[in-house]
């Protein structure tokens, strides 16, 4: 028994030769639940993100809140012995995730085929920009570049100005995710058929999931509709977008049957039936006009916090436009450890976010830690690939395995 032995994927093995953020996000959520994950990190410095938000004792917090909970086994991958050491750990693993450039994997001597000859029915996720097959397969990429990619910036920003980007790593995560679900899927499809399989996650194709409406917009009105960015305000509902109010900025989602009940807000149950307000449609014609009444209204609170409980209070969804400083005070979101303090051996306390899944009978946010680079090194070797001290020590010497305090 371990202390893990009562979380979700206690018994799952992963072998990560992953880094940056995709494939860490997928990794780290199957180590949030208990799977038992060696990163494989490059010598001589590991994971590029080990070089990011350091700002204590040569300490990266990026690498941090990616890799809490993970063993680091640092090894020269450009060095027969050290891809003999990988080799040799691939049958003893469920699965391998990797991110690298497609064809990388292949030069290594670890594509798909070579693993499935050292474990028959090994899965291999990868996680790529955009996809192992297709005619932008081998191209460089990052979270942005796959956004701009799926029509997704082009969503974003003033209709009459330059589309501008996220400032967050919405597509990186959220395919960290598709891939943690698709690979849990893979081994669930393995216990019933035996079958293993090489799992193909693309940032590109994740993005292009998130438009609800755009495509068929644009497919079911042959074109006639083409939705493009439209500011502060979603285009194809209205009223719903940011508004001014006295002192910051609240969203309000007025639009279908919503309308009624901020018509009641605004002391204009006039315009609940009008036939120039009552649906949609009709709206988005008048989206400017709406916009005026609304935040004239808004004004005539004191502050931000007055008008959303005028809201709330007519059951209108809304919300605050927190910074990301206010979010970390937030108590809706410290309760559920959504915002959450860890407390890393090298740096100290600092805050980062909870993971997003909450168990009723399953531990939650269970205590994780980083490693440092190669701290694992020794475990790996000793334990899982049965060699001797000497052997070990031989490694070391030769650069092939590598150790650091960061």
């Amino acid at each position: 028994m371990t202390e893990n032995d009562d979380l979700a994927l206690s018994d799952l093995r992963i072998l990560d030769l992953t880094r940056a953020v995709a494939g860490p996000t997928c990794t780290r959520m199957l180590a949030e639940m208990g799977a038992d994950v060696i990163k494989v990190e490059p010598t001589p410095g590991g994971d590029l993100t080990r070089a990011i938000s350091v700002f204590r004792n040569d300490r990266s917090l990026y690498f941090v809140q990616q890799n809490r909970g993970k063993q680091s086994f640092c090894v020269n991958l450009r060095d027969p012995r050290g891809l003999a050491l990988i080799a040799e750990l691939v049958g003893q693993v469920d699965a391998v995730v990797e991110n690298f450039r497609p064809g990388v994997m292949e030069a290594m001597g670890l594509g798909y085929e070579r693993l499935r000859v050292l474990k028959s029915d090994i899965i291999l996720c990868s996680i790529s920009s955009f996809g192992q097959t297709g005619p932008l397969a081998h191209s460089p990429g990052y979270d942005f570049i796959a956004q701009a990619y799926s029509g997704i910036t082009s969503m974003i920003g003033e209709p009459d100005r330059p589309p501008n980007m996220v400032g967050a790593a919405i597509g990186d995560a959220s395919t960290g995710v598709h891939a943690a679900f698709a690979l849990v899927s893979a081994i669930h499809r393995r216990n019933r058929t035996g079958k293993g399989d090489h799992l193909d996650v693309a940032i590109l194709d994740a993005y292009y999931n998130y438009h609800d409406s755009n495509v068929h917009v644009y497919s079911g009105t042959d074109g006639a509709v083409s939705p493009t960015r439209s500011g502060s305000h979603f285009a194809v509902v209205c009223p719903a977008g940011i508004f001014q109010a006295t002192g910051g900025y609240v969203v309000v989602m007025g639009f279908l049957h919503h309308w009624p009940d901020l018509c009641h807000a605004l002391g204009r149950e006039d315009l609940i039936d009008h036939p120039d307000y009552f649906n949609d449609t009709a709206r988005i014609a008048r989206r400017d006009e709406i916009t005026v009444m609304i935040e004239k209204w808004l004004a005539g609170f004191n502050d931000v916090n007055s008008a959303l409980e005028a809201l709330t209070k007519s059951d209108i969804p809304c919300a605050p436009v927190l910074s990301v400083a206010e979010t970390m005070q937030d108590p809706h979101l410290r309760e559920r450890g959504t915002v959450r303090t860890v407390d890393d051996p090298l740096h100290g306390p600092f805050d980062i976010p909870g993971m997003p899944i909450r168990w009723k009978d399953h531990p939650n946010n269970i205590p994780l830690v980083a490693p440092t680079l190669g701290q694992h090194n020794e475990q790996v070797m000793l334990k899982r690939l049965g060699r001797t001290q000497q052997e070990l020590d031989e490694l070391r010497a030769a650069g092939v395995l590598i150790e650091k305090q960061i």
